[in-house]
């Protein structure tokens, strides 16, 4: 997870479920915050019970994918930070011969490097494109529902929301370039003009035309 930081390369699932296992073994404070938190409390499971663990299937291979995704993602970044020559094809076999991640789609990811070698993200490639099309709507449902139902689902949750980002052509975070020029008159850019180009409005009318530094998100 340093690693990703250092490299601007988001590695959002595996650092949720480490996460995840250390707020687990926050075992006394959590018995105590059970007492004190309100949330929903959950309920006996209602309506089709083998369509909802249909949900939670695809949910997992989703969010397994896009695991894999980041993780391939990351090593890419490595790779042109430290100018290694990483065979990502093999790295993939390697794994599923002598590891405990034998998940069958390694072979996949495989064939995905053969046939397409500077492929910049899994997610893009079309085996993987259709699965987690297929995927999309019981993984939803099935974050839904443990929102729903306060019960957290850390690792299936940020897995979406890493989906959802990177096929997201504008995001929200634009809008800290803006909320830093307010505060430290850094400048931002317009959607409405080319990138690179920067801008500084005295927001509050009590500051001045001097700028900062630029920051690029």
């Amino acid at each position: 997870m340093i690693t990703s930081a250092n490299l601007g390369e988001p590695l959002t699932l595996i650092g949720e479920a480490v996460y995840a296992r250390c707020l687990s073994a926050m075992k006394d404070q959590r018995v105590a915050a059970s007492k004190i938190l309100s949330g929903p409390k959950a309920k006996p499971m209602a309506g089709d019970k083998a369509a909802f663990v249909e949900d939670i299937r695809r949910a997992l291979y989703a969010s397994k994918i896009v695991s894999y995704a980041q993780g391939f993602a990351l090593m890419r970044a490595a790779a042109a930070q430290y100018k290694w020559n990483l065979n990502y094809g093999g790295v993939a076999l390697m794994w599923r011969g002598g590891c405990i991640i034998r998940s069958a789609f390694l072979g996949d990811i495989k064939k995905a490097f053969d046939k397409k070698a500077g492929l910049v993200n899994l997610m893009l490639y079309p085996f993987f494109r259709s699965a987690l099309r297929r995927s999309q709507g019981g993984w939803r449902r099935t974050v839904s529902r443990a929102v729903k139902l306060g019960i957290p689902c850390p690792a299936f949750a940020t897995a979406l929301a890493y989906y959802d980002g990177y096929r997201a052509e504008r995001l929200p975070a634009n809008l800290l370039q803006a909320q830093r020029d307010y505060f430290g008159a850094h400048t931002y850019e317009r959607t409405d003009k080319p990138r690179g180009q920067f801008f500084h409005t005295n927001w509050t009318g009590a500051g001045g035309a001097t700028t900062a530094s630029t920051y690029t998100v």
